[in-house]
Formats: C-alpha cells, structure tokens, sequence
C-alpha cells in the first residue's frame, strides 16, 4: 500500500527544497523558455540563500508531499506580509505547487490542493488565490476545476522575458 504524507520543510530540507525546485520548474517551463532566462531565473529565485530566507520567513511555509518517503513534489503558502501581492489582508496565496513528472497524474496535486485548503481553513483564511502563467493550461484547467476564478493578473518575470500570470482566487468558507 502507498503511504502518501506531506511534511513542513524545515531548513535542513533545505539541498532536497533546492534540488526539487529546479528539476519540477524546468520540466514544466523549460521547453517553452530560452536556456538563457531559465539559467537566470532559476540561479537567482533557487539558491541557498533565497530558499532559506524564503523558510525563515514569518508567514511562508514549504511542505513536502512524500510517497513511500521519496519526495513527490512540494508546495509553498504565504500569508500575512509573505504574500506576494495585496489581494486580501485575510488571504492565502498558494505561491508554489509542483510535482515530479513521475507522479503526476495519481491525483497528488489534488492532495497538495486540498491540504492548502485545509490549512487556510484551520488559519482562518477567507480567500484562497494564486498566480498562473498564462500559457499553462493544464494548470489552469486544474484550477478552474477545483473552483478558482481570475480575477486579475500581473507580470512575472522569468530571468529576462517579461510574462503574464493570471491571478486566480476561491472564497474559503
């Protein structure tokens, strides 16, 4: 029987944290950026220092999403002034959700999902969102069915291509 778990990162997760967020980032925008702004994107947002401030920051929080003990993929909520944009001040953003391309389509990222809705339920958290590129439509496919409608967007960059994200967003009740 599989044994699924999701487990807080701490910062001696922080080499797996590293490792796991450059191989899930480049399998799933890799193709569609240049080798250039991927190198530059993922030198400066998935080093030591930026993903350990990131755990050491109030309000952020990276989890783990273990099958049978091998990390599958991990997700990353911010609340308060760890949000990335004022949305609402009783917000949670799902910052980062992403899994190894071996374990997607098992339903896990359904589990990461609910687990955020979870917790912004137990925080007492009104309004869940997020931010999506706008050319991933099996996120946004994913989104839209687990109930999240656009409400706005805003620029991310990728090292040096300026990109649209779609800013997505549930009612937590």
């Amino acid at each position: 029987m599989t044994e699924v778990k999701i487990v807080q990162v701490s910062e001696k997760d922080l080499p797996e944290l590293i490792a796991i967020s450059r191989e899930t980032f480049v399998d799933t925008f890799g193709k569609d950026n240049s080798p250039e702004d991927m190198a530059k994107f993922l030198d400066e947002n998935y080093n030591e220092d930026k993903l350990g401030g990131e755990i050491a920051t109030p309000g952020s929080f990276f989890y783990f999403l273990k099958v049978d003990g091998e990390v599958a993929g991990y997700l990353k909520l911010d609340v308060d002034d760890a949000q990335n944009e004022e949305v609402d001040p009783n917000g949670l953003e799902i910052e980062r959700i992403y899994l190894r391309k071996s374990f997607q389509h098992r339903g896990l990222g359904k589990q990461l999902f609910e687990f955020a809705e979870e917790k912004g339920r137990e925080w007492s958290k009104s309004v869940l969102w997020l931010g999506v590129w706008e050319h991933n439509e099996n996120a946004k496919n994913f989104y839209a069915s687990r109930g999240l409608t656009r409400f706005s967007e805003h620029v991310f960059v990728l090292g040096d291509d300026r990109q649209t994200d779609f800013l997505l967003k549930k009612a937590l009740v």
